[in-house]
């Protein structure tokens, strides 16, 4: 069985790349529901899955898409959905029911201009917050965005990857720019890939407790129908999975949760430097927009303007440490999003007035050009 379909060096888009990488992450589940601009990961994996002895599944909508997606992982296969905008927003409960049963699986969000159904075609950085704190309640979540199609291709192998180890739901914001961008992707054969897979149990099935944390925060994860004692449910629970509705047994069951990423963020983050040794200002940016920001770092560098780019690969869990230290030592920071401040407020945040903060932002719909970045950085190069 093959876990990839695809081998060697292709001009493919960002979707197709991403489900390339599901296959090579090992993913032999796929429900999803089309929409505009994720349909063309669901089309290909749909046509890719059998020759690795998977399964697709067109559902009647998103809410059911990442059910089956769930119930799939639950049987222990590794499962993944794709969406954008208004799927995603369909999408939230059963992103929380998965975050409170620890089942892992992958969401990608290719996104588009909104609110509502917006500019289907055309693309954008709006849900960045909604990736955070769409479902209810308090949670943590990893949410990946990639740059380019090679790096989805390698992120969604992460993300699966990260899926398992933390047992939740991992959720990759890219956008219409990367989904439907063509470049060159190297695939590598499967036996240079590095997956990774659930814990398991051992021990007495009859006394199994499905949800008693391991070392690192994770309980092992059995498959339903394998003999071991399970109960799942989205209530309040213990360790054994029964409900348990008092304020005790909901601050241990959060604790767990919120835990397990909590306590391995060295791990889990990820960002790139780009020229920040030496940096005066410091671009905050992430997905298609890094792009046009790497670019703006050069071409400022060029008219004495000292900045460099933190470029956001992991987005959540949000790299607090490291804006901390680099607000104690740069003059100002510059988000620069496709959309009117969100990932901005983070930055605000954790720089907390000690320097100034710059909001380079654009609704969606266009890629901001990388003039209008360096334009904005040289009408604030003398801040203080």
């Amino acid at each position: 069985m093959r876990q990839a379909v695809l081998t060697g060096e292709h001009f493919i888009t960002g979707d197709v790349a991403c489900a390339e990488g599901a296959l090579a992450a090992g993913c032999l589940f796929f429900g999803g529901y089309p929409i505009t601009p994720a349909t063309e990961i669901t089309e290909h994996i749909s046509s890719q899955l059998p020759e690795v002895g998977g399964t697709f599944i067109q559902m009647e909508d998103e809410i059911a898409a990442l059910a089956a997606v769930i119930g799939s992982s639950c049987a222990g296969v590794k499962a993944m959905t794709a969406t954008s905008g208004p799927g995603f927003s369909l999408m939230m409960e059963n992103i929380g029911l998965a975050i409170c049963t620890e089942t892992p699986c992958v969401i990608v969000n290719v996104q588009r201009s909104g609110p509502s159904t917006g500019l289907p075609t055309q693309g954008a950085q709006g849900d960045m917050m909604q990736a955070r704190w769409g479902s209810h309640g308090h949670y943590e979540i990893i949410v990946l965005s990639p740059s380019s199609p090679q790096e989805i291709f390698y992120q969604t192998i992460t993300a699966f990857n990260l899926s398992e180890i933390y047992r939740l739901p991992v959720i990759i914001m890219t956008d219409e720019m990367i989904g439907h961008l063509s470049e060159r992707v190297i695939i590598p054969k499967a036996r240079a890939i590095k997956t990774v897979s659930r814990p398991r149990p051992k021990g007495r099935k009859d006394r199994f407790k499905p949800f008693k944390p391991g070392p690192n925060g994770v309980a092992p994860m059995a498959i339903a129908g394998e003999g071991y004692n399970i109960h799942v449910t989205g209530l309040t629970h213990d360790e054994r999975g029964y409900p348990d509705m008092t304020v005790e047994g909901q601050d241990e069951m959060m604790s767990r949760l919120t835990g397990k990423v909590r306590q391995n963020l060295d791990d889990i983050i990820s960002t790139e430097a780009y020229r920040l040794d030496d940096a005066d200002i410091v671009i905050v940016s992430y997905g298609v927009s890094a792009r046009t920001s790497l670019a703006a770092v050069d071409e400022a560098r060029k008219q004495g303007i000292k900045a460099g780019l933190l470029r956001l690969i992991t987005v959540w869990p949000f790299p607090e440490a490291q804006i901390r230290r680099l607000a104690k030592r740069v003059k100002g920071f510059f988000t620069v999003e496709l959309n009117l401040g969100q990932i901005h407020l983070e930055v605000q945040r954790c720089v907390a007035g000690i320097v100034p903060t710059f909001l380079i932002g654009h609704p969606g719909g266009t890629i901001m050009p990388p003039e209008r970045v360096v334009e904005t950085l040289r009408a604030r190069a003398k801040i203080t």
